[in-house]
């Protein structure tokens, strides 16, 4: 199991653009991107990208969020622009054993995320 850390989360207005980095300590096939915001009862999945560069979207996300993922050092990344209120969360990295193009295996343990109105 890879040991995953995150970064670059902070406070940012809303409409503004943060980048959440991710670096693992080994090889990695799929990892992803996933949140737990207010009210929210459990994780949700924001991003993820596959071993073949198949990337997966949750529908909020769509158009402002990008996922990439540098694979000779091994460093996940997720560029946000047009925050919202809504986008602020603790988000968590995760890789390995996708199921449904989700990785479920490993996982980081959070960077928060908050932008305000």
């Amino acid at each position: 199991e890879v040991q995953l850390m995150e970064s670059g989360g902070g406070l940012v207005q809303a409409g503004g653009s943060l980048r959440l980095s991710c670096a693992a300590s080994g090889t990695t096939s799929c990892m992803g991107w996933f949140r737990h915001g207010p009210g929210m009862q459990r994780k949700e999945g924001v991003a993820s990208i596959e071993s073949d560069g198949t990337t997966n979207y949750v529908d909020s996300v769509k158009g402002r969020f990008t996922i990439s993922k540098d694979n000779v050092k091994n460093i996940l990344y997720l560029q946000m622009n047009s925050l919202e209120p809504e986008d602020s969360a603790l988000y968590f990295c995760a890789a390995d054993n996708c199921i449904g193009g989700w990785p479920l295996e490993s996982w980081g343990q959070g960077t928060l995320v908050t932008v305000c109105s």
